[in-house]
């Protein structure tokens, strides 16, 4: 198979979309995918991260996502390698395609993330802490798992870089979902050490169900 080949054509296909959007560009992304159906899992990884080294890589990402197999013959080494952060929108991508799918499912371990966590660079920070969103959210399944989640939100309590800052908070109201209590507590533990923002989007979350307050309506003639 020529993954290159078959990289290059599929990001011609994009080059010429009248409107570079994603339910466009995913459009072809489905149409590849059915065309890798039945394709080596490995041959799909290769042309995923072929794809992923130009902008939206979520594209590349979601083709092994969306390939059992592919996603399934991941090791530690290929995970790290499709670590191509340079956006939020390149590592949301990564932690729920990629990153968080594999630990979920035991193809790494909780060492790499808490490793991630420690970086210097603030998106692999904020990758450690999305990767934890595949352990919880339902429309991922597998149950959930608070003492892997919360372990990983510990080591990034008291980081005040915006991007990370949203991340802890994303990690924790999803895990709200599943295990309200769990993150009740730990907001009442850590409550001198939380960045403002998590505390009141996770208190939100536990009370509405909502990340913000809904808006009032105007009233009649005002």
């Amino acid at each position: 198979m020529d993954v290159q080949a078959i990289a290059k054509r599929t990001w011609a296909q994009v080059g010429v979309l009248p409107k570079r959007d994603t339910p466009s560009i995913r459009t072809i992304r489905k149409a590849l995918s059915a065309e890798l159906r039945h394709a080596p899992a490995r041959d799909v990884v290769a042309i995923g991260e072929a794809l992923a080294q130009n902008t939206p890589r979520w594209l590349g990402l979601e083709i092994i996502t969306k390939h059992r197999a592919a996603l399934a013959s991941l090791a530690l080494k290929d995970v790290e390698r499709l670590g191509l952060l340079d956006s939020w929108y390149a590592v949301d991508a990564y932690g729920i395609y990629i990153s968080g799918p594999a630990w979920r499912d035991g193809q790494i371990g909780i060492a790499a993330v808490k490793r991630w966590a420690k970086s210097r660079d603030f998106w692999w920070r904020r990758a450690a802490l999305v990767s934890t969103v595949p352990l919880n959210a339902k429309s991922h399944g597998n149950g959930y798992r608070t003492e892997d989640t919360l372990a990983i939100c510990t080591m990034l309590i008291d980081d005040r870089e915006d991007m990370v800052v949203k991340a802890l908070s994303w990690a924790l109201r999803v895990l709200a979902s599943r295990n309200p209590g769990a993150v009740r507590a730990f907001i009442e533990n850590h409550d001198d050490r939380l960045a403002a923002r998590v505390k009141r989007e996770c208190r939100l979350k536990l009370t509405t169900g909502k990340k913000n307050q809904p808006k009032k309506k105007p009233k009649a003639g005002s």
